[in-house]
């Protein structure tokens, strides 16, 4: 290619010179009456005239033709181009360079297509343009050398082009990645304090061990050594070697190009401790807030990662008084004798900043006001750091939205102003089912289940359940508008029905039929804590069968079978989650108080608490520990507190945990199937380690954790009731939970322990809308 580059170049240079001989030897000029242009095909002519130091009417000499023929080699849209002159005419005769009709990329799978084409029409070759023969070398040269970076050394790159109608070519770029080359050692010349194993425990790149067909981090990448380097510096500095020198580091391929080889040479250094810290310059702050949050302390052996962090705590602070683009610089005093290091930090707070405008973007499907009424940052004001960042937590706890980042840039042509730009991705926010079906039990099957946290867009909660089949029917409707009033006060409403078809039921324990209706209002006492209160309308009938239990014969017995109830509820909410869905910081809390009003049928009392802890031991790995208490006085056996199943005890089936009662038939424990019925006392507790999900980028979208549950309901009014934590059913297994388009599929598979007689386990469990 680049011989035919330079026969062109050559063939004007001649085409020059022989213009010069001509003009020598007869010195001969004319007045051009008229330029014609023969050869062109996709080319314009009038770009082709444009960019001709000529025109009609001047006079011209061979060292102005040569002057218009290296025009338009310059264009790079011929690949010859010669000049003739017939009388007064100046002719130029040019052959085009092919147009790119396509670009195909085959054989890529470490470097996505998308990243390939950017890089090419960076490099000038796309679609529609000219051919330029250099470029395609260009390209595989930087194609290699991109794969080589990945330690890919056995990559080859093949460029062809083929010709087309209308002088086109069509480009076909063949990769062969090859494979990434293993490392064989990692060598560190020049630490005595540390140990290499110590040392290279840091690095993201390992020589081949046993999990490395695993972990893959035995493959050398050079931006992967980088990032290693980089953290050993860091390592050394964090630890008092502030004058420690990276001196070299060198990579060495095998023969076979399959196997590396890194040497690493360092000077250590000796240590230092922390001296005395000043803060120094313009201080809007007082001098003894901004001392506060010097994490520094004389005596203590110097750590760069203290002095970053004091500068940006020092930072944020001044940004919450308006000070955004305020600097903290640290500057290092050395002093070599005795061995210690005096900072000081000098403090630029620039100009008071003002927000004037706040914008989103990204959010399809939720409004704008929804967005805007969760942002403590607002238009106009003075701007701060903590406002944004409460603004960004409040977005993410809403669960709309996969990803939240905000930005602050600088109004142009102004020193005290910004835009606040608020960037979202949304995610799915509620769940669909549906099944249709046949039971011998229950004849045809129909339900129907839509649960949407953010309504059309609205940020309202919906939820819609129906179900119907030959013997029973049950509709459940709810609704919450979590801004009633611009203040945050919340209302929601809740209506349910269920009705069982008792003529076409062999009834043989009990059935009940409820309806009911409630309205609940929230107040927000300030950003991480609320209260609520709810006042409802329960209906329930309960009827009997012939072998009904013991707990539910005697109920009827006392109350009837029909039951009018008042409810009423009060609960205290605490939450400092970062995430409305697949948090992985901060902890929550609920306290609920829940009881019939006086004038109802029956009298009780039911509390619960619920928490969580998310305590993040890295980047990678998360704990989280849950708490469930109940307590209940005097409760109908409809109300009871449950145990076992997904969100409880995993590895028992649903509701099958607790007190059981013989029927009406059987005395003591002689029933061979007592039902399950429920107890007034629930203590649950979980403790879950977030790992990693193989193959997967984050934990946003999929997590998988490791749990161990433990779990049981007690009865206080049973004759041998005892509360014994010896009681308590236990499992430990594994959960996989993916937020999908129809809601978050969860599955889990567990091994329960300490078992008895009775319990019915259930190893995998799987349920649609329940997160964890």
């Amino acid at each position: 290619m680049h011989q035919r580059f330079i026969r062109t170049q050559l063939s004007a240079l001649v085409v020059g010179l022989a213009l010069a001989v001509n003009a020598s030897a007869d010195d001969s000029r004319f007045v051009v009456k008229d330029i014609r242009l023969e050869g062109l095909m996709r080319v314009s002519p009038a770009n082709i005239y444009a960019q001709l130091p000529l025109s009609n009417g001047d006079t011209v000499d061979s060292d102005k033709i040569a002057s218009a023929i290296r025009a338009l080699f310059k264009s790079g849209n011929f690949e010859d181009v010669t000049s003739e002159r017939d009388g007064d005419v100046l002719i130029f005769k040019v052959t085009e360079r092919p147009a790119i009709a396509t670009i195909k990329i085959s054989g890529n799978k470490v470097i996505d297509s998308d990243t390939l084409t950017k890089a090419l029409k960076d490099a000038g070759l796309v679609e529609g343009e000219v051919l330029k023969r250099a470029t395609l070398d260009h390209i595989k040269s930087e194609l290699e050398r991109q794969y080589f970076g990945q330690g890919r050394y056995d990559a080859s790159i093949v460029v062809t082009n083929d010709a087309k109608p209308r002088n086109r070519v069509a480009v076909d770029i063949k990769i062969n990645e090859g494979d990434s080359a293993k490392i064989q050692a990692i060598n560190i010349v020049g630490n005595n304090a540390f140990s290499d194993d110590e040392l290279i425990k840091i690095f993201q790149l390992k020589k081949t061990h046993l999990t490395s067909f695993f972990k893959s981090d035995d493959k050398y990448a050079r931006e992967k050594l980088t990032g290693d380097l980089e953290a050993l510096r860091s390592y050394y500095l964090d630890r008092g070697y502030i004058n420690f020198s990276l001196n070299s580091n060198q990579v060495t391929l095998s023969a076979d190009k399959k196997r590396v080889y890194i040497d690493i040479n360092i000077t250590e250094g000796e240590k230092y401790t922390f001296g005395e810290t000043k803060i120094l310059g313009e201080l809007p702050v007082d001098e003894k807030e901004l001392q506060k949050l010097v994490i520094i302390k004389s005596g203590k052996t110097y750590s760069q990662q203290y002095v970053t962090a004091s500068s940006k705590l020092m930072t944020h602070r001044l940004g919450t008084e308006g000070y955004l683009f305020a600097e903290v610089n640290p500057i290092p005093d050395i002093n070599n004798e005795k061995k210690i290091v005096n900072i000081n930090f000098f403090v630029n707070p620039a100009k008071q900043t003002y927000v004037r405008r706040v914008n989103f973007k990204g959010n399809l499907k939720t409004d704008d006001h929804v967005l805007r009424r969760e942002m403590r940052q607002f238009e106009g004001s003075l701007a701060s750091t903590d406002k944004i960042d409460l603004s960004k937590l409040r977005l993410q706890r809403l669960g709309f939205f996969k990803d939240v980042s905000i930005e602050t840039p600088k109004v142009p042509n102004t020193n005290d102003q910004v835009d606040v730009n608020v960037n979202v991705e949304e995610q799915p926010s509620g769940t669909l089912t549906a099944s249709l079906g046949y039971s011998g039990s229950s004849g045809f099957i129909f339900s129907l289940g839509v649960s949407q946290n953010n309504f059309l867009g609205t940020g309202n909660k919906v939820s819609i359940n129906l179900n119907r089949s030959d013997t029973s029917d049950s509709y459940n409707l709810s609704f919450l508008d979590p801004y009633f009033t611009m203040d945050g006060v919340s209302r929601g409403y809740n209506l349910y029905y269920k009705k069982t078809k008792l003529d076409s039921l062999n009834v043989s324990r009990y059935a009940t039929d409820s309806q009911g209706a409630s309205l609940t209002f929230g107040y927000p006492i300030d950003e991480t804590k609320s209260i609520s209160f709810s006042l409802g309308i329960d209906q329930t009938d309960i009827t009997t069968g012939t072998a009904a239990s013991q707990v539910v014969d005697s109920f009827v017995k006392e109350y009837g079978k029909s039951i009018s109830t008042y409810t009423g509820s009060v609960a205290w909410n605490y939450s400092t989650l970062n995430r409305g869905v697949f948090a992985d910081k901060g902890a929550s809390q609920r306290l609920s108080v829940d009881f019939a009003v006086p004038t109802s049928d029956v009298s009780y009392i039911k509390m619960a608490y619920n928490g969580q802890l998310y305590l993040p031991l890295n980047e990678d790995f998360t704990v989280r520990l849950r708490t469930d208490l109940g307590f209940g006085d005097s409760l109908p056996f409809y109300r009871n507190f449950f145990a076992g199943g997904y969100g409880s005890v995993r590895g028992y089936r649903d509701n099958t945990l607790g007190p059981r009662s013989p029927s009406i038939f059987f005395t003591g424990d002689t029933d061979p199937d007592p039902e399950i019925v429920g107890g007034n006392v629930l203590v649950e507790n979980s403790a879950e380690l977030i790992v990693p999900t193989p193959f997967a980028k984050n934990n946003r979208q999929l997590r998988t954790v490791l749990f161990v549950d433990s779990g049981m309901v007690y009865d206080r009014g049973s004759a041998n009731y005892s509360f014994d934590l010896g009681d308590l059913r236990y499992s430990a297994g594994i959960s996989l939970a993916w937020l999908t388009a129809i809601g978050p599929l969860s599955f889990s598979i567990s091994k329960p322990f300490n078992t008895q007689v009775g319990d019915e386990k259930q190893s995998f469990q799987f349920t649609i809308g329940q997160p964890f």
